[in-house]
């Protein structure tokens, strides 16, 4: 796969909704994606571990096993992007798709076109992954904290944080800005490959999740702090908002 053919990229459409699984599955088709669409978790999950696709649209509510629950079984084996659709709009929710490894939330209802922007913004980020891992170096240790490419993970004091690839994107990317303020609206384009709009959390939901995962390992000679009405900044030091 490479930025020229997104567009013929594998996509797994996890949906027990026969009304909404065949419109993804026909409206996706149409830009061009070879979607596969089935309607429970259990099968959901056995084809994301075998099939090897580019990118997985999972409901969360689902009969049997649910979304959520195939999230954390899918992140034992694989770091295949996950992309949540739920009707669930609480923060809890919300929190708790991208604290089991979700790199994207997308709530219902939503256009088409949305869904769209979503996984072209996954599939593009994939690729530019890949090809900085084919070129660039494996591992680069700034201020005790490891930053490792070939796992998109970082490390402290023997202890490997466990970042999702949109976690180690967004902190990576923040490294790189050298104390810098980064707002919100840079962060979304050059971390999640598409526009901000105001009532989109994804962003706020993988600083906190950052926040935690640093704080678990033992890090604390930066911390990723929140500048109110500017974004966000790597920082060894407290900033005037």
């Amino acid at each position: 796969m490479n930025l020229e053919n997104l567009a013929s990229s594998r996509v797994l459409a996890i949906e027990d909704d026969p009304v909404l699984g065949a419109y993804v599955h026909d409206q996706l088709g149409r830009y061009g994606y070879q979607v596969t669409w089935c309607r429970n978790g259990q099968e959901g999950l056995a084809l994301a571990r075998s099939e090897g696709y580019d990118v997985v649209l999972m409901d969360i509510l689902m009969p049997g096993m649910n979304g959520l629950d195939v999230l954390q079984r899918l992140r034992e084996s694989t770091a295949v992007p996950v992309i949540l659709m739920s009707a669930l709009g609480a923060e809890n929710d919300r929190i708790s798709g991208f604290r089991r490894g979700a790199d994207d939330y997308l709530p219902k209802p939503f256009s088409m076109d949305e869904l769209q922007v979503r996984v072209e913004a996954i599939l593009r980020r994939v690729v530019l992954e890949r090809q900085r891992r084919e070129s660039g170096p494996v591992a680069v240790a700034v201020d005790a904290l490891r930053f490792d490419e070939t796992f998109s993970d970082v490390w402290h004091n023997g202890l490997q944080a466990g970042l999702t690839p949109s976690e180690y994107r967004l902190l990576e990317t923040l490294h790189r800005q050298h104390e810098e303020v980064s707002s919100k609206a840079f962060l979304y384009q050059h971390v999640l490959q598409r526009g901000y709009f105001r009532h989109d959390r994804s962003l706020d939901m993988h600083v906190s999740q950052i926040r935690r995962k640093l704080k678990a390992v033992g890090y604390a000679e930066r911390q990723l702090r929140t500048v109110w009405g500017k974004g966000y900044v790597l920082s060894s030091r407290e900033l005037e908002s």
